[in-house]
């Protein structure tokens, strides 16, 4: 049987912008990857201006529909799993009040979902969420709570017992934003004499902690894939944007790594990883 990887997303979108390269990679390698999206992203802005027009923000949700399938199929995914739940939007808006929001549905009723998805798949990694202290969505925090939650869940026998044979998940990973990435970006783009697109970030940020690197995972080969999958997304991502201003090169020379927090294992691995598979 093929290695698998699930991967537990919050919007379209996210599942290019974190850990893109990565997934390519074993994709590639001819390891079965799965993506689980919980929401449509309805509640979403139109952030690219070549798309700013009538009738887009309309149909955002059928459109960031089409922009996931295309995103997917461009990284390697081999199953695309969409929960089907309605974008949250962020605290206090509108849309974190609707009662069909993503963070209004029974916790259990996601869970069992979820569960039943792992042990039908039965990954050996899952990839999900860290706490988004950053960028404190109602969503991606819930991706988190889910992401723990399904590592202990899907291996009970007692949890969901109608869900399928339990499954232990071996290793639960986050895609982190790591300062020490971003800082050394920052040094290369102005040492190119090139302008940062990281000049605010770290002045916020360039004094928080990073967690503990739990893998690093080359992914040079594939910056260009992560990248393509993110234009797909053309109503959120703006191509001549902030993804997109760091050349390649640069990446692959100075940094050309995504790092991963490792939230739980099974086994007691040394850290840090460069596959996450590594002695599974």
């Amino acid at each position: 049987m093929p290695r698998t990887l699930l991967a537990l997303h919050a919007h379209p979108d996210d599942e290019s912008s974190k850990g893109a390269g990565t997934v390519a990679r074993y994709a590639a390698s001819g390891v079965r990857c799965v993506l689980v999206t919980a929401t449509g992203g309805e509640a979403g802005d139109v952030l690219n201006p070549a798309m700013d027009r009538p009738g887009v923000k309309e149909r955002l949700a059928e459109l960031r529909r089409r922009e996931l399938e295309a995103a997917a199929k461009i990284i390697g995914y081999h199953r695309v799993v969409e929960l089907g739940y309605r974008d949250s939007g962020m605290p206090d808006s509108e849309h974190n009040g609707h009662p069909a929001a993503f963070v209004n549905v029974p916790f259990d009723e996601v869970l069992g979902r979820v569960v039943s998805l792992v042990r039908e798949e039965r990954p050996e990694v899952v990839i999900g969420y860290d706490e988004h202290v950053r960028y404190p969505h109602p969503d991606h925090i819930r991706v988190h709570d889910l992401s723990r939650a399904v590592f202990e869940a899907a291996a009970d026998p007692d949890r969901f017992p109608d869900a399928g044979e339990p499954w232990a998940i071996r290793r639960l990973f986050a895609p982190t934003f790591t300062v020490r990435r971003l800082q050394h970006l920052h040094d290369a783009m102005l040492a190119a004499g090139l302008e940062s697109p990281f000049d605010d970030r770290l002045k916020r940020h360039g004094d928080d902690p990073d967690p503990e690197l739990g893998a690093q995972i080359d992914v040079s080969p594939w910056i260009e894939v992560a990248r393509d999958a993110l234009r797909a997304h053309e109503t959120q991502v703006d191509p001549d944007g902030f993804w997109f201003k760091v050349p390649a090169d640069v990446i692959r020379s100075v940094y050309p790594y995504e790092d991963f927090e490792l939230m739980a294992a099974r086994d007691d691995p040394q850290l840090p990883l460069d596959d996450l598979f590594a002695g599974l």
